[in-house]
């Protein structure tokens, strides 16, 4: 019964909504688009002020992977350590779900910082300080140099992964986290970092695999719903709470048995 529920549940959800597959066909039409109409003429960056400059290398530093990887990881292990058979079964219920979620974010952030860690070593783009700032079609592939990692940006990866996965749990937040986002990714252009087009490419391949791994926590009926792609409402603050205390007396009773 559990196997066929699982079979409809994917049939209903396919790996990918309609809209991403639009998304990804006219994504690399508008980069390449870009390329040609942008990407050439990106000579603004380098007149901007140098305080303002200085402004964005600060700003696009909260677009490194680490921001959000660290701390889901952390907490993920710190759950996953504390769990024990001998707690109530609400308690570890509550460490479950929590655990689900922080384990959520972090594959949500890190596939698709991996995946653009490895292509763009293959597509092997120079970025915009190197040589002719006004040649954007500069590329050596298969190039293991940090000079020619530019496309896809992995800073707008990470971000665009994080406003999807940061609003599918908590959908309140999105503005915010898309806000964020767009002001890394216009970081990355200011600070000779990426091309727009890096840019663009780089929020394609956050978003998608985002998207891809919050339909594979749903079709497993882990944190969202298998139908409507919903999160399940987490733990309320008084559970949390409440599991918190009950760790902790199962500790010190464990300690006083040793």
């Amino acid at each position: 019964m559990g196997r066929r529920a699982g079979t409809a549940a994917a049939r209903a959800n396919p790996p990918l909504p309609p809209s991403a597959f639009v998304a990804i066909i006219l994504t690399p039409a508008v980069a390449i688009a870009v390329m040609f109409g942008v990407d050439t003429a990106s000579d603004w960056a380098h007149h901007l002020p140098r305080w303002f400059i200085d402004a964005f290398e600060e700003i696009t530093n909260f677009g490194l992977g680490g921001w959000f990887l660290i701390p889901s990881a952390f907490v993920f292990l710190c759950l996953a350590a504390v769990a024990a058979p001998t707690l109530p079964r609400i308690t570890q219920g509550v460490l479950a779900a929590l655990a689900a979620r922080f384990g959520f974010l972090f594959l949500a952030v890190g596939a698709p910082g991996l995946f653009d860690t490895v292509i763009k070593r293959l597509i092997g783009r120079a970025r915009p300080y190197v040589g002719s700032h006004d040649d954007p079609f500069a590329y050596r592939p298969f190039i293991r140099r940090s000079e020619y990692a530019s496309m896809p940006s992995g800073h707008s990866a990470n971000v665009a992964a994080a406003a999807i996965a940061i609003g599918a749990l908590w959908p309140k937040t999105r503005p915010v986290m898309w806000l964020f986002a767009l002001l890394i990714m216009f970081s990355r252009v200011v600070v000779l970092a990426h091309h727009p087009s890096d840019v663009i490419v780089g929020a394609l391949v956050g978003a998608v695999g985002a998207v891809l791994v919050r339909r594979w926590f749903a079709a497993r009926r882990l944190v969202f719903s298998a139908h409507e792609l919903k999160a399940f409402p987490g733990p309320s603050l008084q559970r949390a709470t409440a599991a918190a205390r009950q760790i902790l007396l199962d500790h010190s009773a464990l300690r006083r048995r040793i």
